[in-house]
């Protein structure tokens, strides 16, 4: 199965952001045209792109929405996925993105918070429409934007989530997201140890050698933000390094 490099589009306060562990005011990277930024990763040989709706994340109320959906205007006839997140807090919002053109949702908060959506919208739209994101900070799932720490660990709630139906689970490493300083691979694979759908991996990409460090560990993919923006690889360097597993 190919390894699927993720390219990350970022949206705050209608720019394309990359923050530092998703503290808002760390922008290390701020971009005035999402659209443009979607448009040059599929340019560059983007498969699948990740759409997040930060303030929607932060305020539990989808505030991108032109954004985002602009995006999928412009992507979609060029026949590449498209994963949302941010803000994504009940089953309408989901099913208004997923009839708009996305192709998986990512719920985080509202998985936590109530299971059983989970399940509802995989009978309703199929598992591999459904991603569950397990975001960890020292190993305890955060939620609503990473301002809180439930008490779950991420092992302790993805089987739950494997058996309502989820397709997918997102697995972000806050400790090691947007630092550039690599990945930690220990609780990814822990992670992929405890379920039997596809893990992608998310926080921490540095290097193609993280790359594949995450496809060796047994991960489906992984979404890249920092190090693509700030040019620590190309797109297309890592594409041709995986290649060869695909």
């Amino acid at each position: 199965m190919a390894f699927e490099i993720i390219p990350a589009v970022d949206i705050k306060g209608g720019r394309c952001v990359q923050l530092v562990q998703g503290v808002p005011g760390s922008e290390m990277v701020s971009l005035d045209n999402p659209a443009a930024a979607a448009l040059n990763w599929v340019a560059r040989g983007a498969k699948t792109l990740h759409l997040v709706d930060l303030d929607g994340a932060f305020e539990g109320k989808r505030k991108n929405s032109p954004v985002i959906e602009d995006i999928v205007r412009r992507v979609k006839p060029l026949g590449v996925q498209i994963q949302i997140g941010g803000g994504i807090r009940s089953f309408k919002d989901a099913e208004i993105l997923l009839s708009a053109g996305a192709d998986r949702v990512i719920l985080s908060t509202a998985a936590m918070q109530n299971p059983q959506i989970i399940k509802d919208l995989s009978e309703s739209f199929g598992k591999n429409a459904v991603i569950v994101g397990l975001d960890a900070k020292n190993g305890r799932v955060a939620i609503e934007g990473w301002t809180k720490l439930s008490d779950k660990s991420p092992t302790d709630v993805s089987k739950q989530f494997e058996e309502l139906g989820a397709g997918y689970i997102l697995f972000t490493n806050i400790d090691t997201e947007g630092l550039l300083k690599g990945v930690d691979d220990g609780p990814t694979k822990a992670l992929i140890r405890s379920v039997n759908i596809p893990v992608i991996a998310s926080g921490g990409v540095t290097s193609i050698d993280d790359l594949l460090k995450l496809r060796e560990a047994g991960a489906f993919g992984a979404v890249v933000g920092s190090a693509l923006y700030t040019d620590k690889f190309t797109l297309e360097e890592a594409i041709a390094a995986l290649e060869p597993f695909s």
